[in-house]
């Protein structure tokens, strides 16, 4: 189907539009942020006077440094474990023949229909008893198992995608062993969708904050970023947007950089299988 220059104009329109809708928050944001420190201002306007100083006052009263190390660890964690455990119970699903793989892989799933906030209560009790409260494990560990479900569902289709049985079966004929097969074969032509699911996955451990917020109470050096700045902008709400506008910045850059270095990779692991079947 070939179209129109008019019906092209009217998706780079409305593509457009959305752009500008999905950018305006952040840039909004960033305006705000760069406005002197202690000016007052409403709605999107542009600074007269460009000033970094909000972003020094957010980072020196706000104790982000501690903060932006703590999320750090936490969301390397979770995506390491998690992306280790999710390529090998995806590659299981995927490839391998076993009692009650379908049942298995239906309960696993049911982990994606599961909120951590009906669980909250119970892990709470739970880390207390073994005593993991007010510890980064008690942040990481729910995080790691919560993001296992959504990571072999993940890694299952694309494994899939990318072999639909054929290169597996061929490997299988040439003599490979499990481990070479998912080694030598598969990981190769699935890097897009480990690079993909690593950056959603650190985007959900980084802006986690239920999670810190019950199971931290208490531990100011374990806080996480989202954390810390939902306590800098209470302390200081209605008083100093700018400087609030800063310290959520602060926050949200780390994400930034890390879907600009994978956007390429990101945006081929979400399409992957789109163009196959």
């Amino acid at each position: 189907m070939i179209e129109s220059r008019h019906e092209r104009r009217f998706v780079h329109l409305v593509l457009l539009g959305a752009s500008v809708i999905a950018l305006y928050p952040f840039v909004s944001i960033l305006l705000l942020a760069l406005n002197p420190p202690g000016k007052r201002v409403s709605g999107f306007t542009i600074p007269s006077t460009i000033s970094f100083e909000n972003f020094t006052l957010a980072w020196q009263r706000g104790g982000f440094a501690q903060a932006l190390f703590s999320s750090a660890v936490v969301a390397i964690t979770v995506v390491t474990a998690s992306v280790a455990f999710s390529i090998l119970a995806g590659y299981a699903f995927a490839t391998m023949r076993f009692p009650l793989r379908n049942t298995l892989f239906v309960i696993l799933l049911a982990g994606l229909m599961l909120p951590y906030e009906a669980l909250i209560v119970p892990l709470y009790f739970d880390f207390r008893s073994l005593g993991l409260l007010d510890s980064r494990w008690a942040v990481i560990l729910p995080q790691i198992g919560f993001s296992v479900s959504f990571g072999t569902f993940w890694m299952r289709t694309a494994f899939w995608a990318q072999s639909g049985g054929s290169l597996v079966e061929a490997a299988e004929l040439d003599g490979a062993n499990t481990w070479d097969i998912l080694r030598r074969v598969l990981l190769p032509v699935s890097g897009p969708a480990i690079m993909s699911l690593s950056a959603l996955l650190f985007l959900f451990a980084w802006n986690d904050f239920l999670l810190a917020l019950v199971l931290l109470p208490q531990n100011e050096a374990a806080q996480t970023a989202p954390l810390a700045l939902s306590f800098f902008a209470g302390l200081r709400r209605g008083g100093e947007p700018s400087t609030i506008a800063a310290a959520a910045l602060l926050v949200a850059f780390p994400v930034l950089i890390v879907y600009i270095v994978m956007q390429r990779r990101f945006i081929q692991g979400i399409t992957t299988g789109a163009t196959k079947g």
